[in-house]
């Protein structure tokens, strides 16, 4: 009895690790492709209103340890760490200047705010704040 009881226990714990693996990523999954935006959290304006003509990105470089992609108006490029499931970004730089109404001054704070990621079983890079999630993104297409 005592076999089976310790034999259950270690099925049932190898399976919870093996959940919160998948869900917490690899990061080489960063790496893959362009992440587009299609959530964020926070502001009371719709999604559609904070951005009306293009979806904010991200883009990892794994190798110089930086990130660019577009605020839904301007690009940006910035530095960030990743120290396992943790992700910090630098104050990113805007390489042009259009004024862009609200979205990208949200989309900027919610960055500065992100303490770590994960990736979601259906393959969804979703950034937070301890366990809120500040912004989700899916592979750009």
């Amino acid at each position: 009895m005592k076999k089976q009881t310790l034999l259950l226990i270690a099925f049932i714990s190898v399976f919870l690790m093996s959940c919160s693996a998948n869900m917490m990523g690899d990061s080489s999954k960063l790496y893959d492709n362009a992440w587009e935006l299609e959530y964020i959290t926070g502001p009371r304006i719709t999604f559609q209103g904070l951005f009306p003509d293009e979806k904010p990105a991200i883009t990892f470089n794994k190798s110089t340890n930086t990130v660019s992609g577009t605020t839904g108006c301007n690009g940006y490029n910035t530095d960030y760490t990743l120290n396992g499931k943790m992700i910090s970004f630098a104050v990113p730089a805007t390489t042009t200047m259009r004024y862009c109404g609200d979205g990208e001054v949200v989309f900027l704070k919610s960055m500065s705010e992100v303490t770590s990621y994960r990736m979601t079983t259906d393959g969804k890079l979703e950034l937070l704040m301890n366990d809120v999630v500040m912004m989700r993104f899916k592979k750009a297409m």
